[in-house]
């Protein structure tokens, strides 16, 4: 049985555990921890929010600079900038700017909450909207460079005539393994060649009963080269030390953010592997990489080389590819780079 809010509350209020650790640790979801705290008083507090992308992403630009972050149960990106434009779709929608890039799926968002959380620096105030189960889509945090101002105003606006402090949240979906029909390699192969753009592949996959992971090893060389799992520090380092920008994606099933741009300075942390740049904060698990690829896909530019990474239960982590300079650019560095990632066989010699 859950705790009820009255319970959550009292553990919030002596722990020291991160609200997702905290919640992992009461059998609940984040979005109930959050909500336990909706119409009380105290150092943490919440107001429930309309949470549909079309209410929300159009009034995000008000508060000027703030950071976005989205996550996955291995990795974090934090991304600061500015909210620009938005373009609605029934079933993707996007957020396109310089700095915050995000690609939307608003039948998974569920809950939106206001939040201010007072610590010894001040208040800290946050927009957090979670899918069905209760689960982090996207945290959106002011900063002392954002336009303060337009916060309460912003929250009256989107705030919900329902302000109770419990929810219930559908069961967690667990992480789809890999599926792949070895019978239709050939014509995944086939259809792999044809592609024109990399958005046509999971069109493809799914029209053969197949997912990203299982596609990828079904396929093989030369389409597909599986390399070392750990070798993402040394992948890292190599973009940190060539000053290689990159096109970088970390998402979850209702929301998926994108870096373009370098990652300059990385440091290790016990098994987190950081990225830790003015504009940019990326936390990796790199002890949860099961399986990467180098992937190479057709597009009418040129070849679309990735590097990808999957967990144990066979769930994306990131993809990342190189960032074109210029139409003429044809990648040489990047393409080094990935050609001198260790393939599974070699690292276990």
């Amino acid at each position: 049985m859950s705790p009820s809010p009255q319970e959550i509350r009292a553990a919030k209020a002596e722990a020291t555990l991160r609200d997702r650790d905290l919640a992992a640790s009461l059998k609940i979801s984040e979005a109930q921890l959050v909500a336990a705290h909706v119409s009380v008083s105290g150092p943490f507090r919440a107001t429930r929010i309309r949470f549909h992308p079309d209410d929300v992403m159009p009034v995000m630009p008000r508060l000027g600079e703030v950071m976005s972050l989205t996550r996955n149960e291995s990795i974090v990106l934090e991304r600061v900038g500015t909210f620009g434009e938005y373009r609605s779709g029934p079933h993707a929608a996007m957020v396109l700017g310089k700095d915050i890039d995000t690609r939307i799926f608003p039948k998974h968002w569920a809950y939106g909450f206001a939040v201010e959380a007072d610590g010894d620096h001040g208040t800290r105030r946050s927009l957090q909207f979670f899918d069905t189960t209760g689960e982090a889509l996207q945290k959106v945090y002011l900063r002392e460079t954002s336009d303060a101002a337009a916060w309460a105003p912003l929250v009256e606006e989107l705030t919900l005539d329902d302000q109770s402090d419990a929810i219930t949240p559908e069961p967690a979906m667990p992480t789809e393994g890999p599926k792949a029909d070895a019978e239709k390699r050939d014509v995944l192969v086939a259809e792999w060649q044809k592609m024109t753009d990399t958005h046509q592949f999971n069109r493809i996959s799914s029209r053969l009963g197949m997912n990203r992971l299982g596609a990828y090893r079904l396929a093989g060389s030369p389409y597909v080269r599986a390399v070392d799992p750990g070798c993402v520090e040394g992948w890292m380092t190599a973009l940190s030390e060539t000053r290689q920008k990159v096109v970088f994606f970390v998402g979850n099933r209702g929301h998926i953010q994108i870096h373009w741009g370098t990652f300059d300075a990385i440091k290790v942390m016990g098994p987190w592997l950081n990225v830790l740049d003015p504009m940019l904060n990326v936390h990796l698990r790199a002890d949860r990489v099961a399986e990467a690829y180098v992937v190479d896909k057709p597009t009418k530019r040129g070849p679309a080389i990735s590097l990808e990474c999957f967990d144990a239960e066979g769930g994306l982590i990131f993809q990342c590819y190189g960032q074109r300079e210029s139409e003429e650019d044809t990648l040489d560095q990047w393409h080094g780079i990935l050609d001198r990632l260790p393939a599974v066989r070699e690292a276990a010699e």
